[in-house]
């Protein structure tokens, strides 16, 4: 079935009860040549591109809930491409080009809003760092505008312009920066994976990995086992879980990131806004709601929930940046677990176990580089190589301490996030 304006209208008029199934549910084979474990974005996405870019359709994607049920749907939905270090930055604006054509090639309406993305600076050692990266990101070829004072003032007049503390001195703008709906973007890959051939498998737990010599043979589930020649672990925060099926040790700690939503508002925020000395950041959704949230809570958890003191460390941080958010009144708040690595920059490789890959350690950039991450995965997966934009993804780069990518600057230890 294809989407169209004309389509959408005439489902309205009838009551929407001509709509299909998007996907199959098919029950498991004995044997597939690649199994996924995990159907959030990531997962869905390499199945995707295994399919569409290399042509391989024994694929099964395993997901032990629903799809789209873990952190592809627990996020602040933001996306942008204004990394500064090399390797990261080449991923995510390979990632934000893919993006942009996203909607176009699934044929499905992810809500991609390029608004525009400004992070605020508030000191001139902010401001030179803010240069550098700006510089950093255009060399890359992507876009980035130093905002004055007034600049940021005359596209975001409802800050806190006037206070002493955390004065605003300007903004970094990246005009193509923006949103996504999280919920449509794992559809649309599920949609799409889908039709080219893919068995999307969910209420199917993997409980054990199993290897024979060295090498993975398949895996174990609450629906039997299945075979495989290959097996991918993209399971985000229980990353460290699954790969210890296997025997092995990931060098990641998996944290709980909050994140909030209001009641419905007429349109105030038409950007997605960071402020550079409380890490809060914030946007506002198709629906009205002002969506924001803040720093992880700090302590290793699978609970997909928070503490109270980061809400209050939260509310405060949009309070000092823009004392109109006092106003509205928060309708929700949720948890996702986020795998975060030493060197805040993620892991896509090949593990010591030959057959079996790994796809983790996203820390704060899993949503915005889902698209690019399947197609750098599903690329190692098909060839045999790394693609040339995840090079630096490296898993022994922990071992050895070569390659290591610092990306928030703070220093490849856990306990400096």
């Amino acid at each position: 079935m294809r989407y169209s304006g004309l389509r959408v209208f005439a489902q309205g008029l009838a009551g929407n009860r001509g709509w299909k199934p998007v996907w199959r549910r098919p029950e498991p084979k004995a044997e597939y040549d690649i199994v996924i474990i995990g159907g959030g974005g990531h997962g869905l996405s390499t199945a995707y591109y295994l399919a569409k870019n290399h042509g391989l359709r024994n694929i099964a994607v395993l997901e032990k809930g629903y799809l789209g049920g873990g952190n592809v749907g627990r996020n602040t939905t933001i996306v942008r491409a204004n990394y500064f270090l090399p390797g990261n930055s080449e991923f995510y604006s390979h990632s934000l080009k893919l993006w942009e054509g996203l909607e176009a090639e699934l044929n499905y309406n992810v809500m991609h809003s390029q608004r525009g993305l400004i992070n605020l600076f508030h000191s001139d050692g902010q401001r030179d760092a803010f240069v550098r990266r700006g510089n950093a990101m255009l060399a890359q070829g992507d876009d980035a505008v130093l905002l004055d004072r007034e600049g940021v003032r005359e596209k975001l007049p409802y800050l806190d312009f006037e206070q002493g503390r955390f004065p605003i001195h300007g903004g970094l703008y990246h005009p193509r920066g923006g949103t996504a709906r999280h919920d449509a973007v794992a559809w649309g890959y599920a949609r799409g994976a889908d039709r080219l051939g893919v068995d999307l498998i969910q209420n199917c737990e993997v409980t054990g990995i199993d290897t024979r010599q060295g090498r993975v043979t398949g895996v174990q589930t609450t629906r039997g086992p299945i075979r495989a020649r290959q097996v991918a672990m993209v399971a985000a925060g229980r990353s460290s879980q699954v790969a210890a099926m296997a025997g092995l040790r990931l060098p990641i700690e998996s944290h709980v990131l909050q994140a909030f939503v209001t009641e419905g508002l007429k349109p105030v925020i038409d950007h997605v806004v960071s402020f550079g000395m409380g890490h809060f950041y914030i946007s506002q959704s198709d629906k009205g709601g002002l969506v924001f949230g803040g720093d992880l809570d700090f302590y290793a958890s699978y609970a997909a929930r928070g503490n109270l003191p980061m809400v209050e460390h939260v509310m405060e941080a949009g309070m000092t940046l823009m004392p109109m958010i006092g106003r509205a009144r928060v309708l929700r708040s949720w948890g996702g677990i986020m795998d975060m690595s030493p060197d805040g920059s993620p892991i896509i490789d090949r593990t010591p176990v030959e057959g079996l890959f790994v796809n983790c350690g996203w820390n704060y950039g899993g949503f915005k580089a889902v698209p690019a991450s399947g197609w750098c995965l599903a690329h190692l997966m098909a060839t045999g190589a790394p693609h040339k934009v995840a090079e630096g993804f490296r898993l022994d780069r922990f071992r050895t301490g070569q390659g290591l990518m610092d990306e928030e600057g703070t220093g490849s230890q856990h306990n400096l996030h």
